[in-house]
């Protein structure tokens, strides 16, 4: 999951993942607004007929959850997925990584009996290279670390300098006078991750306004075994660029305690990183082309590159791995909805959904055939519910789909669907859905060597697979698109 975008994609994505839930309400009030409608579907069924249609679906949706939790297809995606990960591993934005993976799935999905295609997207290319970090007084220490994605290096000798340590930033104003020349350590709380990732996101610039010549940041998690998270951030426009990193709760709160004691800090950093020229990248989309209306898609998507650090397994090779899973249930089932069913393997996600945004301009010309976007960017985790953004007629709808999923408990309907990738076709209009699942460990392996096959359970990717499917389907196959307010 991603911070935010390279300037060019800043105003609505960017917006949209640092404040998660707070900016889908907004996007909640405008799907009751008119100004923004951009697409129509003014067909709205009495509630008795909406429910009884999808009730038809019944049977089905028990086949594809039997297929994927208990049958043949069990533990499919698990074993997709680590099979996927244990080959190609991490895999960050203009990496050979990333591009062996784009290879990797598109044959894949081909040898799966699917329609596949890649679309081409020029995405960031910033390299890690060395970097080390450690506290030279008051005594010498090695600092765990990861550089932030866009960061600048360091003089290839490093930057050596005494530390200001503060919680926030409104401490670093009040005490910008001993900032100059030294390296500000955000030691910020965790509170929730939109309020904290700010300081991930933000912090290199707010430091260097008041003259600090690095940054470390405390890693944005709420539980740490001495892991450090890296993660995108932003240099602000006619702000000095310092070098900035991520280093562990635990070395964050020590320097506090240290600093808290009147001693004197000393830290030296190196960063290799650079920024190289934009790469050549692809979105890769697999397909069921729909029986009645080809030309109408509900959309499901995870993203396929990662940070490069651990596997990638959580963050988000499940969501890619069950939107794939998705259309072999349908398709192992022979089933074949009215309209098409399209699985979006994004890329370039953790650098501000650059994937998605170059798939909106290309096909936002049709955007009245998309009668449903979905993206699982939070783990695949065991199943909660279904987030859903769209009108009221079509939450009506969505209430009685998710119905279908009562043989594996879950069927909440819930507000406020989130997505980076999705979140452009979310504000121009059409219903969006996302994945809520048991995420309260989710932070713990964001972004960290953490995020591993061994975070993943096949059951619960099992059960995340069936819901997918289920509602990917039905949607598609019912007879009228999601209704939207005129």
């Amino acid at each position: 999951m991603t911070l935010e975008v390279k300037v060019a994609f800043l105003p609505p994505l960017f917006m949209f993942i640092l404040s998660l839930g707070s900016e889908s309400h907004t996007l909640s009030e405008r799907f009751r607004s008119p100004a923004i409608r951009v697409v129509s579907n003014e067909t709205t069924k009495k509630a008795p007929d909406v429910a009884a249609e999808v009730g038809r679906y019944e049977d089905v949706a028990k086949r594809i959850i039997e297929l994927a939790v208990f049958g043949a297809a069990q533990n499919r995606s698990y074993r997709r997925l680590a099979d996927f990960t244990d080959t190609i591993g991490n895999r960050v934005s203009g990496s050979q990584n990333l591009e062996m993976a784009i290879k990797y799935m598109y044959n894949a999905m081909k040898q799966d009996g699917l329609d596949v295609h890649l679309e081409p997207v020029k995405i960031p290319h910033w390299v890690r290279g060395k970097e080390s970090a450690e506290m030279i007084k008051p005594r010498t220490k090695s600092l765990a670390m990861l550089g932030l994605g866009s960061s600048v290096g360091t003089p290839p000798e490093g930057v050596e300098a005494e530390v200001l340590v503060v919680q926030s930033f409104e401490e670093l104003k009040r005490r910008a006078s001993e900032a100059t020349g030294r390296i500000v350590v955000f030691n910020q709380p965790f509170t929730n991750y939109p309020e904290t990732v700010a300081y991930r996101g933000f912090g290199a610039s707010e430091a260097a306004k008041v003259g600090a010549v690095a940054t470390l940041i405390r890693s944005v998690t709420p539980f740490s075994i001495n892991s450090p998270h890296t993660g995108w951030q932003t240099y602000e426009e006619g702000v000095k660029r310092i070098p900035t990193a991520c280093i562990t709760v635990e070395d964050a709160e020590l320097m506090w305690r240290l600093a808290q004691n009147k001693q004197k800090i000393v830290v030296r950093l190196v960063m290799g990183a650079q920024t190289l020229p934009d790469a050549d990248s692809f979105n890769t989309v697999a397909e069921i082309r729909g029986w009645q209306h080809p030309e109408q898609v509900v959309l499901l998507s995870g993203h396929l590159d990662s940070w490069d650090v651990g596997q990638g397994a959580m963050d988000d090779g499940g969501g890619a791995m069950i939107s794939w899973e998705a259309l072999s249930l349908i398709k192992d089932l022979g089933l074949r909805p009215r309209r098409t069913l399209r699985a979006v393997l994004w890329t370039g996600e953790e650098q501000g959904g650059v994937g998605g945004q170059q798939y909106f301009n290309l096909h936002k010309e049709n955007i009245s055939n998309f009668d449903l976007v979905m993206e699982s960017d939070l783990g695949t985790f065991t199943p909660m519910g279904l987030q859903f953004l769209g009108s009221d007629a079509a939450r009506k709808v969505m209430e009685e789909v998710i119905k279908l999923l009562a043989p594996i408990n879950v069927t909440k309907l819930e507000t406020d669907a989130e997505g980076t990738d999705i979140f452009l076709w979310m504000q121009a209009g059409v219903p969006g859905a996302s994945l809520h699942v048991a995420d309260s460990r989710y932070f713990w392996f964001h972004h960290s060597e953490g995020d591993t096959m061994t975070v993943q359970d096949p059951h619960d990717m099992d059960l995340c697979s069936a819901l997918w499917a289920v509602v990917a389907y039905v949607v598609a196959d019912l007879e009228d698109m999601l209704p939207r307010r005129p």
